[in-house]
């Protein structure tokens, strides 16, 4: 059985799009006779990180790392992301002259006006220098949608391939008798994501909808939204099942924010048959047709107020389009041999 390393630096806790994404594809590839390792901080001594408490990170971790790479002797390797497991896993895969791929996942670019004002922002245009030179090192970068491809290439990046991300749509299945059992005042307006700035939860929060605004999620701003608005109903994380049920009640999801390099909450919403108002950029335009599954525009509120007159039987026939299997099946093709 040929064996696949991967590292990432994302893990429990913190199920974000990379992590879900690894735990979906895993079974699948192992089913197709891949024997997968994940190289995550908690195989590390690590110290949660300031901005994201529940995102640890490894402290110096090449040693063990190194130890890892001979123990299991992978045949393919594939560094997740840039933090410092990915940074060690490519100065490793480069003095040894293993060939490795990797992912890009978040576009610091787009975080420019999130946190404009903040130090941070003076940190994105080296960041976004680093990137390019920590994926050129790599035999092939996956991406999750065209348009980031596109805009990548443009930046001088290199070797770029697009697989995109998947949704469980045998979880994600509306549940009608939820739908009565939360009684919302309809219709309920829904955003569900993590509760930070970079999602723009309170662009959603501003808009004046009638009916009920839900928050599903939790993140570093939900303390203080919650507190400035005290009508709309928060009920924080929700995994599995328990969303699903939640998903169940909405009418319209809502998606303000514009630094989604894909953003899984789009299919898994279309899958519960929930239409998704969105602002017109990378992430919502490569996965929802605007007036069919969805309404894409600046004006967010009528674009939420348009989607009430979506089908939902489109929404559900989008969904389908995006399968995990599928999704594995060409992560599994993109790969490259270690020793080559």
């Amino acid at each position: 059985m040929k064996k696949l390393l991967i590292v990432t630096d994302t893990w429990d806790p913190k199920m974000d799009g990379i992590v879900r994404a690894i735990k979906h594809r895993t079974p699948v590839l192992m089913e197709k006779g891949l024997d997968v390792t994940v190289v995550h901080p908690g195989l590390f001594r690590s110290f949660p990180f300031f901005l994201y408490p529940e995102v640890r990170v490894a402290i110096l971790p090449r040693n063990r790392l190194r130890r890892l790479l001979k123990e299991t002797a992978p045949d393919y390797i594939h560094i997740e992301t840039e933090g410092t497991l990915g940074f060690a896993a490519r100065q490793l895969c480069r003095a040894q002259g293993l060939h490795f791929t990797s992912s890009y996942h978040t576009h610091l670019q787009l975080y420019a006006d999130v946190y404009a004002g903040m130090p941070i922002k003076f940190l994105l245009k080296p960041a976004a220098w680093v990137l390019r030179w920590f994926h050129s090192a790599a035999v092939r970068t996956v991406v999750s949608t065209v348009t980031l491809k596109r805009e990548l290439e443009r930046q001088g990046f290199k070797n770029l391939e697009v697989c995109p991300l998947g949704v469980d749509t045998e979880l994600f299945v509306r549940n009608p008798a939820s739908d009565k059992g939360h009684g919302l005042q309809k219709p309920v307006f829904a955003f569900f994501s993590r509760v930070a700035p970079e999602k723009s939860p309170e662009d959603f929060l501003r808009l004046d909808l009638p009916g009920t605004k839900l928050v599903i999620g939790d993140g570093p701003a939900r303390k203080k939204l919650e507190h400035k608005y005290p009508n709309a109903k928060f009920v924080g994380f929700k995994h599995g099942q328990e969303l699903v049920d939640w998903l169940s009640c909405v009418d319209v999801a809502v998606l303000p924010s514009r630094t989604e390099t894909f953003g899984l909450v789009v299919p898994e919403a279309l899958a519960c048959g929930i239409p998704v108002a969105a602002h017109n950029v990378m992430g919502p335009q490569d996965s929802i047709t605007n007036g069919v599954d969805g309404v894409l525009s600046d004006d967010l509120r009528q674009a939420a107020l348009d989607c009430l007159k979506i089908d939902r039987d489109k929404c559900r026939e989008k969904a389908l389009k995006f399968s995990w299997a599928s999704s594995a099946q060409e992560f599994a093709r993109l790969l490259v041999p270690a020793r080559g």
